[in-house]
């Protein structure tokens, strides 16, 4: 730095930190007007977009770290062989974290059968709420629940108001695409999964490690 730029740079480290600290005084006023220190939270995961499971599995795995009970529900995808499913068992089996129970038998354009469909999709939703009940699960992850409401395999209204009635420690994740409004209305975070490019549309097959 010559002494010529000296002052320059002194001005911009200046301006930046004046930037933040009127940056960081607006964030305090925001954090310190909410009133709400814990709160069970229902929240959405869909949208055409990869990822709505895989974050759900993230927040799971989070969840564990802390000492967090977590259960999981799958409704779709059968008896998949999935990555995450050996790594979260293996996590939280030694200290009882996790309750995880595939109930779906694939996708519905592989069973071919809808009351097959409606019969998997009633197992997974007592287990559902068999995990909801439970005072030790303080996350539960209902996997492709939003499938399953799509294609009116359970009655939308008793799920609604099931996860509307949940305890007030427990969270909740709703993972699937074409989410119902009435689910989206209920939420208190949705987050929208956008595809912009899918390497599946390139012929790539689903591979170990990225898909499952």
């Amino acid at each position: 730095m010559t002494d010529a730029s000296k002052p320059l740079e002194e001005d911009a480290a200046r301006r930046h930190r004046e930037k933040m600290e009127k940056r960081k005084a607006v964030q305090d006023a925001e954090v310190a007007g909410k009133s709400i220190a814990e709160k069970g939270l229902l929240m959405v995961h869909t949208g055409p977009g990869k990822g709505k499971s895989t974050a759900a599995f993230g927040l799971a795995l989070r969840a564990m770290g802390h000492g967090l009970a977590v259960g999981v529900v799958q409704f779709g995808k059968g008896a998949w062989d999935t990555g995450e499913r050996r790594i979260l068992e293996r996590l939280g089996g030694e200290d009882g974290l996790l309750a995880w129970h595939t109930l779906g038998e694939g996708f519905t354009w592989e069973t071919q059968d809808r009351a097959r469909d409606e019969a998997a999709a009633r197992r997974a939703w007592e287990k559902a709420k068999e995990l909801m009940a439970s005072k030790s699960i303080r996350l539960l992850v209902l996997d492709e629940l939003s499938i399953a409401l799509r294609y009116a395999h359970l009655p939308l209204d008793e799920v609604i108001a099931a996860l509307t009635a949940r305890r007030v420690d427990l969270h909740i994740v709703v993972t699937g695409r074409n989410a119902k409004p009435e689910l989206i209305a209920a939420a208190d975070l949705v987050t929208e999964m956008t595809m912009v490019k899918h390497h599946f549309q390139a012929g790539v097959k689903a591979q170990a490690g990225i898909e499952f």
